[in-house]
């Protein structure tokens, strides 16, 4: 069994992304293969799952095989950690009481345990590669976890075009320019890249371990 996500395009031709740091459980396998392909529109989309997005050799790959927009759905924000630098969990009452008490659910979601923790990495993903990030999430109740929600979309230099902090479901919608793909920062820095240099990134360090492995010790 594996995590993954499927899409459809409108002449009928499916895509699907297979998550590669899997870790819910034992039985759920992790995929091998990047995922990118054409729109009709002529963008080109990449796809990476959660965890996945974490991992930033998986997003400079996804970029060099060519995507221009990376869709990055999540299951993420206000989780338990013994790592007091992490995130921290959302006390399931501030969720329950958002109808009468908006103020404190949305200072959660837009706070370290939400957009905060957000903002420490996910813009530099879009930047450093110079692509538009399309960045989904979960809300709400979530086993004995709160997710935050924060979806957003941002444009190739790292800033965002749309964002909601909502404590409920939301959409968020943006148009993207395709005119700042070219010239943006992480592209140009893609062109000055010299691949003879990074051939030890595929040497194993000795220091690799499944992704249960990491996630049980946080």
């Amino acid at each position: 069994m594996r995590t993954r996500i499927t899409f459809r395009l409108p002449d009928g031709i499916t895509r699907r992304h297979r998550k590669l740091h899997a870790f819910e459980h034992l039985s759920i396998h992790s995929g091998s293969e990047f995922t990118v392909f054409d729109l009709p529109d002529g963008f080109r989309v990449g796809v990476l799952i959660c965890y996945d997005c974490n991992i930033i050799e998986n997003v400079r790959l996804t970029a060099l095989q060519g995507a221009e927009i990376l869709i990055a759905p999540h299951q993420t924000g206000g989780c338990r950690s013994r790592n007091p630098h992490l995130m921290g969990v959302i006390d399931r009452r501030v969720w329950d009481e958002r109808h009468t008490n908006r103020e404190a659910i949305e200072r959660e979601l837009r706070g370290d345990k939400g957009r905060g923790w957000l903002m420490r990495w996910l813009p530099s993903r879009a930047h450093d590669n110079g692509l538009f990030l399309i960045f989904s999430n979960g809300v709400g109740v979530d086993d004995d976890e709160i997710r935050t929600g924060n979806a957003m979309i941002l444009d190739p230099y790292g800033r965002i075009l749309a964002e909601t902090w909502k404590a409920d479901d939301d959409i968020v919608v943006a148009d993207l320019d395709a005119s700042l793909l070219a010239d943006s920062s992480g592209r140009r820095w893609m062109r000055a890249r010299r691949p003879q240099l990074y051939t030890s990134l595929t040497v194993p360090t000795g220091q690799e371990c499944d992704t249960r492995k990491l996630k049980f010790e946080e």
